[in-house]
């Protein structure tokens, strides 16, 4: 192998357990260091998590010449602000999605990924999972036929009222942290739909006592080659429910947990000669996904997702809220 990324994290959220501590155990990476806004909090998380040290603010810890790569898993809102400081600092980012608050934000963070030169990712781990890899193929190889309708549904039930993913100062919204992946999706397959999907209408519902904050949205898309989509998203579901179906014109391919698919790894074919199920691996898409950028940074490998592909969510992510009566997230003031 070669050399390990050293990895600094900004906050002490909880994704990152899953999404960056266990993942960087399990391919030999070093996270040399955590930051929270509470010094005690990073150091008990440093502590848990086996982190090498703590730094004493996000500031300190972008300034830290060991951490080559920043880890951003901060609130919605904090993803620009941090993503421009890091990559000021010279560093490679991986952030969680989305990159920024909106796309004149996004624009801003890409202008400073190539003043950098370094590697710039959102976190759209799913896609470097066998599973989402096999919805593809099914698709290239015809066995479904032609694409002719595709639908994504990413669904949780309702975080506490007090989470920020319900702050419209922190960014928070079902689309931003849930629809994101419905839109990513149908976005990816633009090469078998004649080209990028383009936002037809979307509806959504406001969630009670937090104006402007998006509940649920539904998005109809209709792609080049005729092909249509609904993108959708609910943030106070009756359960979980994170599913992707590909319908082709002689047949279909779905899996019932693409964005999750440790938790169900199951892809089903299913056309006139009758239905199957492939198992694609238990094995964390966050693990993937760290490996894929790992071989970016240390030997320039390619990657499906840059900063590029990142503005253009976020442009879409807008254009979905303008179409459902919401506006845009609002940058941290």
């Amino acid at each position: 192998m070669s050399e390990p990324l050293r990895i600094g994290v900004l906050g002490a959220a909880r994704i990152s357990a899953a999404s960056l501590i266990g993942p960087a155990r399990a391919t030999g990476h070093r996270v040399v260091a955590v930051a929270a806004r509470d010094r005690s909090r990073a150091e008990a998380y440093a502590a848990e998590h086996g982190v090498e040290r703590v730094a004493g603010s996000y500031a300190e810890l972008i300034a830290d010449p060991e951490v080559e790569v920043v880890y951003n898993p901060l609130a919605n809102g904090l993803h620009g602000p941090w993503n421009l400081a890091a990559l000021a600092a010279g560093k490679h980012v991986l952030s969680e999605k989305p990159s920024a608050s909106n796309a004149e934000e996004a624009a801003e963070v890409r202008e400073a990924a190539a003043k950098a030169g370094t590697v710039f990712m959102e976190a759209f781990h799913y896609l470097f999972h066998p599973v989402t890899r096999r919805l593809h193929e099914v698709l290239a190889s015809g066995e479904i036929g032609e694409l002719r309708h595709v639908e994504a549904m990413v669904a949780i039930q309702a975080p506490p009222d007090t989470d920020p993913r319900w702050s419209l100062p922190l960014a928070g919204g079902a689309v931003m942290d849930l629809g994101c992946y419905s839109l990513h999706a149908l976005r990816m397959l633009a090469p078998w739909a004649g080209g990028a999907p383009r936002l037809v209408s979307a509806r959504g519902g406001q969630r009670a006592g937090a104006p402007g904050v998006d509940e649920w949205l539904d998005a109809d898309l209709a792609f080049p080659g005729g092909a249509t989509g609904s993108a959708r998203c609910h943030m106070a579901y009756d359960g979980l429910e994170m599913s992707c179906r590909i319908v082709g014109s002689r047949g279909e391919v779905r899996a019932p947990n693409f964005v999750l698919p440790h938790r169900d790894d199951r892809v089903v074919v299913r056309t006139g000669d009758g239905e199957r199920t492939e198992r694609l691996g238990t094995r964390s898409s966050y693990t993937y996904q760290l490996e894929a950028f790992a071989d970016r940074v240390r030997g320039g490998a390619p990657l499906p997702l840059d900063a590029d592909d990142a503005v253009t969510t976020m442009t879409l992510i807008d254009a979905a809220y303008r179409a459902a009566g919401f506006e845009p997230r609002p940058r941290v003031s």
